[in-house]
C-alpha cells in the first residue's frame, strides 16, 4: 500500500465522516471556497474587467483553472516521482462540463452583476440541491422527510437575503442570481458525478485533467469573443495563481472526501462556504449594507437546514 493510500484512510466511509480530520479537511476547503467570492470582485478591478464585460470574464476563469489544473498535475507528480497522464477521456470531459465550464462560466458573470454576500448565501444552496441530485437522479442514496425539511430551510434563507426593507426584492436579475443558481445546479451534478466516476477512477487525475481541460476550453473561448486580460500590477498575477490554488487544494480534497463518504454527509460541510462568504465580502469588499438582519436571518436558516440533512439518516 502507497503512503498516499494510507494517509486517505483517514477521511474513509461512513461514521469517520464525522471525524475530527474529515471536519478539518473539509473546513480548509470552505475557507478556500469562501475566499473566492472577495477574490473574484478583486480581480475584476485589477484586471480593469467590467461587470458587462463577459468574454473577459470568461479569459479571466479559463486562466484560473487551467492554473489549478496545472497545480495539480505538477504537485502529485513530484510526490509521486512520476508524470500523470490522463485517462477515461469521457469522465474528464463530463467533469469538466459540469464542475468547470458550466460551473464557471456563469457563476464569474452572475458574481459581476450581484453582490459577494448575495452570492455567497445563493451558492450555500448548493448543499440542498446537491442532496437532490445524489437521491432522485443518480439514486446514489435515500432521500429521507429531514432532508426534504432541512431543504425547505435552506430554501427559506435565500427567500429571506433577496429581502430588501420590508419586502421582497422581485427583480431578481437573470444574469445575476439567476445565474448564480444555474452555476449551483451544475455543482449538484459535479458532486455526484465525481462519487460515481471515484470508484474506479484516480479521482486526483479527474481534478487535474478536468481543471486543465476546462480551463483551456474557457480561455479559448473568452479570447476569440474579445476578452482581454489588462494588468500592471504584479499583484494581479499573484491573486491569480492564488486562485488557481484554491481550486486545486479545495476540489481536489473535496473529491477525495466525496470518495470514501456519501454525498450527503460531505456536501453539508459546505454550510461553511456562504458563512465565510459573507465574512470575507463583509472585511475586504465593504459590503456592509449586506451585513443586516435579512443575511443573519438567512445563514441561520441555512446552517439549521444543514443540521436538520446531517441527521437525514438517524
Amino acid at each position: 500500500m502507497t503512503e498516499n493510500n494510507k494517509n486517505l484512510k483517514i477521511i474513509k466511509q461512513n461514521k469517520l465522516s464525522w471525524a475530527p480530520m474529515v471536519i478539518l479537511v473539509a473546513g480548509i476547503c470552505c475557507l478556500l471556497w469562501g475566499s473566492a467570492f472577495p477574490c473574484i470582485k478583486i480581480g475584476y478591478s485589477l484586471f480593469k474587467i467590467e461587470s458587462g464585460d463577459t468574454a473577459s470574464q470568461i479569459l479571466f476563469a479559463g486562466v484560473r483553472f487551467a492554473l489549478a489544473g496545472l497545480m495539480v498535475v505538477l504537485f502529485f507528480g513530484i510526490i509521486n516521482k512520476r508524470i500523470i497522464l490522463p485517462s477515461c477521456p469521457a469522465k474528464i470531459a463530463t467533469l469538466s462540463w459540469f464542475q468547470t465550464i458550466l460551473q464557471y462560466v456563469p457563476f464569474y458573470i452572475g458574481l459581476a452583476h450581484t453582490t459577494g454576500v448575495k452570492s455567497s448565501i445563493i451558492n450555500g444552496s448548493a448543499v440542498f440541491v446537491t442532496i437532490l441530485v445524489s437521491c432522485l437522479v443518480f439514486g446514489q442514496e435515500k432521500l429521507t422527510g429531514k432532508k426534504i425539511f432541512g431543504s425547505i430551510l435552506g430554501f427559506f434563507g435565500i427567500v429571506i437575503v433577496n429581502l430588501v426593507g420590508n419586502g421582497v426584492d422581485l427583480h431578481i436579475s437573470f444574469l445575476g442570481e439567476g445565474f448564480i443558481l444555474i452555476s449551483t445546479l451544475s455543482s449538484a451534478f459535479s458532486s455526484s458525478f465525481i462519487k460515481k466516476f471515484s470508484k474506479d477512477t484516480d479521482v486526483v487525475m479527474l481534478s487535474g485533467y478536468q481543471f486543465l481541460f476546462g480551463g483551456i476550453i474557457m480561455t479559448f473561448l473568452g479570447y476569440i469573443i474579445g476578452g482581454r486580460l489588462y494588468s500592471v500590477s504584479y499583484n494581479s498575477w499573484i491573486l491569480l495563481v492564488y486562485m488557481g490554488f484554491i481550486s486545486a487544494a479545495a476540489y481536489t480534497l473535496w473529491s477525495i472526501l466525496l470518495k470514501y463518504n456519501p454525498v450527503s454527509r460531505i456536501s453539508v460541510y459546505k454550510f461553511m462556504n456562504p458563512i465565510f462568504g459573507v465574512l470575507l465580502s463583509f472585511l475586504f469588499l465593504q459590503e456592509k449594507s449586506q451585513m443586516g438582519w435579512q443575511t443573519l436571518v438567512a445563514l441561520g436558516l441555512v446552517s439549521a437546514g444543514i443540521y436538520v440533512v446531517n441527521t437525514g439518516d438517524k
